[in-house]
């Protein structure tokens, strides 16, 4: 009977322990799949049922006064975000202590005592010191646009958008995905509004092909990270 190798028989316990979810066995969800990011369509414009007939204006379930213009106000109604993000943070901290100290003694000098220690004998000093330094720093930027469309309109008038966008390149698919609560008061004259005026606001950007695997850490070496004790 052939015995495994130490390396070998490492591998094959890997290969067990590792998860089909993480894309080694199995294929990985469409992002695109998401329920929260789908799209949402506004409904048939219909006649309002209490409005009698025989009126030369009905008023149906799109209807907008000319007041507000064409500002997104409805479920389905499309509105454009500016992705303005900008993330900066930085951290740094410094320690340092120093401690000394010394005691000594003068042996006597006469008496029978004055043969048995000498000055060195009765001496003790010490000293302590300590120094660290840590920084940390770190920074983000996204660019760029992206329209959705309103999913829920609240009873304040706060609407609930989500979204998504697939680019298909060369080397790989990218994905841009967007979800948030909007004030109709945000909104442009042309339905745009900034992304820092998304509240609750999740923003995903993934990717996928050769460009995004080859920035990730093979399997073998992330199921080392997760077990290494080091």
């Amino acid at each position: 009977m052939r015995t495994l190798t130490p390396f070998a028989a490492v591998a094959v316990a890997a290969l067990v322990a590792m998860p089909a979810s993480a894309g080694l066995f199995g294929k990985k969800a469409d992002p695109l799949a998401d329920p929260a990011y789908q799209v949402t369509y506004a409904d048939a414009a219909q006649t309002r049922p209490d409005q009698p007939n025989g009126s030369i204006f009905q008023p149906t379930a799109g209807f907008s006064a000319l007041t507000s213009g064409a500002r997104a106000a409805s479920v389905g109604d499309i509105i454009t975000i500016l992705l303005v993000e900008r993330t900066q943070a930085s951290k740094s901290t410094s320690a340092n202590t120093d401690r000394t100290g010394s005691i000594g003694l003068n042996p006597p000098s006469t008496g029978p005592f004055s043969k048995l220690f000498s000055a060195s004998d009765v001496g003790a000093s010490g000293s302590q010191g300590f120094k660290g330094k840590g920084d940390a720093a770190q920074s983000n930027a996204l660019s760029g646009e992206i329209t959705v469309t309103v999913a829920k309109v609240l009873g304040n008038g706060t609407m609930l958008v989500r979204g998504q966008k697939q680019l298909t390149l060369n080397r790989g698919d990218e994905y841009v995905q967007i979800s948030g609560l909007v004030r109709q008061a945000d909104v442009g004259p042309d339905n745009r509004v900034l992304s820092t005026r998304v509240a609750d606001a999740r923003i995903t950007y993934t990717g996928k092909g050769e460009i995004a695997r080859a920035s990730r850490q093979g399997w073998l070496s992330r199921f080392f990270s997760q077990i290494s004790p080091f």
